[in-house]
């Protein structure tokens, strides 16, 4: 067991975790992510997002590889140690919205923080300050039932940053919203953890939305992916093909292929 880096917050390595009918949803993932920093893991639907989001957070445990928090090893806690962490130093946004329908909106928010013993008037007053920079403040008092889609996931939104998270966990955290909503709550949602310094790791398909994030991981079949920027293809003199290279020629990861020419190609490999 090697310990992570000091500059990650969190850090795996080598992840594997299978479903429960044998097939496998990660493949040897590892990653590390820096404090303060906005990571999107991005990929196709069953491409393994959710389930890498739910072995980082300590919702599960890998069958194997390591996970780390602050130097801390997460994947040898027990159930309770993992729950205490996840109460008291994660955040987790759902793609749909989970609410307690006795509790109105405010409740809903406020909760995290009152089960970490914070007072209900501190705990109802910094819900109501979420509630309100997601434009929901007016719904303060009403029932999960009196709501819209929409309007029930900017509440599970607020009360995931309520309680400034160390790291906050989204996975596809605008898929309720209408088009319109989402770029409001994206904005909404990165500009609140740059502020208050909460690491986010952003599980989406969605290319735009994985565009406001620092740095991108992708995802296929269980395994990191590296793009692979291939030169154009250009006819040859004696009526062949060959391939040229552009600007600093292949390269992987965002941006090793800035110089590659538009209709040049591009290929991926499965990290192993």
């Amino acid at each position: 067991m090697v310990a992570p880096p000091d500059n990650d917050v969190l850090w795996a390595r080598a992840l594997h975790f299978q479903h429960n009918d044998g097939s496998p949803a990660l493949s040897g993932v590892s990653l590390g992510v820096r404090e303060g920093e906005i990571l999107a893991v991005s990929g196709p639907r069953g491409s393994g997002k959710t389930t890498l989001l739910r072995c980082l957070s300590g919702l599960v445990r890998p069958l194997r590889g390591e996970v780390w928090f602050n130097s801390v090893p997460v994947h040898t806690m027990g159930p309770v140690t993992r729950e205490r962490l996840r109460r008291d130093r994660f955040g987790w946004i759902d793609p749909a919205p989970v609410l307690v329908p006795e509790l109105n909106v405010w409740e809903n928010a406020a909760l995290p923080l009152m089960l970490r013993g914070t007072s209900r008037r501190r705990a109802k007053t910094a819900a109501l300050e979420w509630l309100e920079r997601l434009d929901i403040g007016e719904l303060a008092r009403k029932r999960p039932y009196e709501l819209r889609q929409s309007e029930r996931q900017r509440v599970s939104i607020a009360r995931a940053l309520a309680p400034a998270p160390t790291v906050l966990f989204a996975d596809e955290p605008t898929a309720p919203l209408y088009q319109a909503d989402r770029a409001h709550v994206l904005r909404t949602l990165t500009t609140a953890a740059r502020s208050h310094g909460i690491t986010v790791i952003l599980a989406t398909h969605d290319t735009a939305t994985a565009s406001l994030a620092d740095r991108t991981v992708s995802l296929l079949d269980g395994r990191h992916v590296n793009t692979v920027h291939l030169p154009p293809v250009t006819e040859s003199e004696n009526g062949g093909t060959s391939q040229t290279r552009a600007g600093n020629g292949a390269g992987s990861g965002t941006g090793a292929g800035a110089g590659t020419d538009a209709e040049g190609r591009a290929a991926c490999s499965l990290s192993v």
